[in-house]
């Protein structure tokens, strides 16, 4: 399991507790940013995704950050087919994805006493995937991602709509994310938020 240290979670003042996957929940970035590096070298395009970028832009759906690829470099990119790629290359790493200790303590803890949700950029099939690895499916009611909302983070459809499926107001829904665009998806839903550290800077002396 990786760690990210102390995490100042609160005790009270919500009614349902929203976790991100990847990178918050989960320690798969290493995983997602390998799998996009393998995906554009496919098609081309090695070397053109830094990884400083990679992590701003976590909790994107896979599609929005090829045509901002696009956009920046002049590529032409199928997003469609970058997105598939990228997919089959992260499932190939799955094996490597691990708790993040202090997120799965805490959602672990809370399970069963009140409301619980993922909201994922990611698509449904790899989030499944990833919570089914872990053995967490069942601690969640509700299982959100990029494929259920038109409009993905940094946008607050994808809170608001776990928000209405979980049945109580957004204001009373405590978030945990670790990516700017999740944090700010969060705080435009009128959520409260609590950001989670990276591992890999966690790690670091």
């Amino acid at each position: 399991m990786a760690s990210v240290g102390a995490i100042d979670f609160p005790k009270a003042g919500f009614d349902a507790v929203i976790f991100d996957c990847d990178g918050t929940l989960v320690d798969s970035m290493p995983a997602h940013f390998d799998a996009w590096c393998e995906a554009l070298a496919t098609y081309g395009a090695a070397g053109v995704f830094k990884e400083d970028v990679f992590f701003a832009m976590g909790g994107r759906p896979t599609r929005d950050i090829v045509v901002e690829i696009n956009n920046q470099y002049g590529l032409k990119l199928d997003p469609e087919a970058i997105a598939l790629a990228k997919r089959d290359a992260f499932l190939r790493k799955l094996h490597l994805v691990e708790f993040i200790d202090e997120v799965a303590d805490f959602a672990r803890s809370l399970s069963g006493k009140m409301p619980l949700a993922v909201a994922s950029g990611g698509s449904r099939y790899v989030v499944e995937k990833t919570l089914k690895l872990l053995n967490c499916s069942d601690w969640f009611d509700e299982v959100v991602t990029a494929d259920d909302v038109k409009n993905g983070k940094p946008s607050p459809d994808i809170f608001l709509k776990t928000a209405k499926l979980l049945g109580v107001p957004p204001e009373r829904c405590l978030v945990i994310e670790d990516a700017p665009p999740g944090v700010m998806a969060a705080e435009a839903a009128g959520m409260q938020v609590i950001t989670v550290p990276m591992p890999i800077l966690a790690r670091l002396p």
